[in-house]
């Protein structure tokens, strides 16, 4: 068996669980901790990589850090420190508007098409600025209304109803604003359902997960995601409906593996760097912050390599994460509106310009309902699936690192990588 390339933290966190790192790497990663023979169930700890994203000077994270397993975190990132980035009344020049990230990845013939599905949104915590805020969105851009009114928009608790929502958070607030604003802009014609968990456990994000597939969204985008745990596994049902799209976030620690994106049964999206001169992309690398931290990408400790992806097993015999990727630098980011009230972390109430993986989970869930019209894709079919299916629809990324790892996991390469995975769209014939 070829050796399993683990992240350079992996030893410092097994040694901790009294484990060695060869012992994590032959971890089964079919074992599940449903599969208990006897006695109490342990605690959930962390296995793998657990480690602050380290940012260059000018950018926060705006949701904590999870200091427990299990417990998930949005993945934004804001240009925090650049006045010439963030404006509260109107965009500032140089963030990517919906028409610009069309064009980067060929979507614009595709986005006014009729007949389009829904997409959902997974997030945490209630923003009843949600509605209000999209509507500026797409009001500047000259975007088709979706509103309440109309069923174009819905916002419901994970339990699907609108009897009661969890209580309010500015962090968890600015990533709903972010995804709603990402899927208008490369799907303005999608109807939109978010989905609110009461907070931001595993437990209460996974049934989130399947309110959305049972109120009927085919496509779904998860901008969150945390330290692989050690019963991650006994989640990873809750991501098993076939004929639906979902799409995870990488996170924006760096290389680094995160559940849900090493499940399975999802999309696993890495971050870029897009430069956009008009509509005309210039270039595009792996995203990272200054030879930091930037998009998550690598190989998990517990959960099983599908076939799918085993044409890329050199330097991992698990999962990998990514499969795809799309823009996530803050410094190239696209303008988002929120007027959710500041929180202390200094960021502006109004327009902004956002980052992570936060902006390409969301841009992936909406070209993947761009690529299925008619509002789903093949019944029982598995869409994670669909990109290695493809032979053409996707553009390779061949610069640029995440980390030091040494290999493809953290480092882009011709054909597939761990930051990029197989590349970013060129339209949307990769995803149906």
């Amino acid at each position: 068996m070829p050796e399993v390339v683990l992240p350079r933290w992996a030893g410092v966190l097994a040694a901790a669980a009294g484990l060695t790192v060869a012992g994590l790497a032959a971890v089964p990663a079919s074992a599940s901790s449903h599969a208990v023979a006897s006695g109490p169930v342990a605690a959930p700890r962390f296995v793998g990589t657990h480690h602050v994203a380290r940012l260059p000077s000018g950018f926060t994270q705006v949701c904590p850090q999870p200091s427990s397993p299990g417990v998930m975190q949005c993945s934004i990132v804001v240009h925090s420190a650049a006045p010439s980035a963030l404006t509260a009344s109107r965009p500032a020049s140089g963030t990517l508007s919906p028409g610009q990230l069309r064009a980067a990845y060929g979507l614009s013939s595709a986005a006014n098409a009729s007949n389009q599905g829904t997409v959902a949104i997974v997030d945490a915590y209630h923003d009843w600025h949600a509605a209000g805020d999209l509507a500026t969105y797409r009001s500047y851009y000259g975007l088709p209304a979706c509103k309440m009114s109309t069923t174009c928009l819905r916002v419901v608790n994970q339990k699907g109803t609108t009897a009661w929502f969890p209580k309010g958070n500015s962090g968890w607030a600015e990533e709903e604003s972010l995804d709603l604003d990402m899927v208008s802009a490369i799907c303005p014609r999608c109807k939109i359902l978010l989905v609110e968990a009461n907070n931001t456990s595993a437990g209460a994000l996974s049934t989130a997960e399947d309110t959305a597939v049972r109120l009927g969204a085919k496509f779904v985008s998860n901008s969150w995601g945390g330290s692989e745990f050690s019963t991650q596994t006994s989640y990873d049902s809750h991501f098993n409906h076939p004929g639906v799209a979902i799409t995870v976030s990488a996170g924006d620690s760096g290389y680094g593996a995160s559940w849900p994106a090493v499940s399975p049964y999802v999309t696993s999206v890495g971050g870029t760097t897009l430069w956009m001169k008009g509509k005309t992309r210039t270039q595009e690398k792996v995203w990272s912050q200054d030879a930091l931290d930037g998009t998550g990408s690598g190989c998990s400790v517990l959960e099983a390599q599908q076939s799918w992806q085993s044409a890329y097993s050199s330097g991992c015999t698990q999962r990998i994460d990514n499969d795809v990727a799309a823009d996530a630098d803050p410094r190239t980011g696209p303008a988002v509106y929120d007027s959710y009230p500041p929180s202390g972390q200094g960021l502006p109430k109004g327009w902004q310009q956002l980052g992570g993986t936060s902006v390409s989970s969301p841009i992936i869930a909406a070209v993947y309902a761009l690529a299925n019209p008619g509002g789903k894709p093949a019944t029982a079919s598995l869409p994670a699936q669909f990109p290695y299916q493809a032979t053409s629809g996707l553009r390779d990324i061949t610069i640029g690192s995440n980390g030091g790892c040494g290999s493809y996991l953290c480092t882009a390469a011709t054909g597939y990588d761990g930051p990029t995975g197989l590349g970013v769209p060129s339209g949307v014939n990769a995803f149906r």
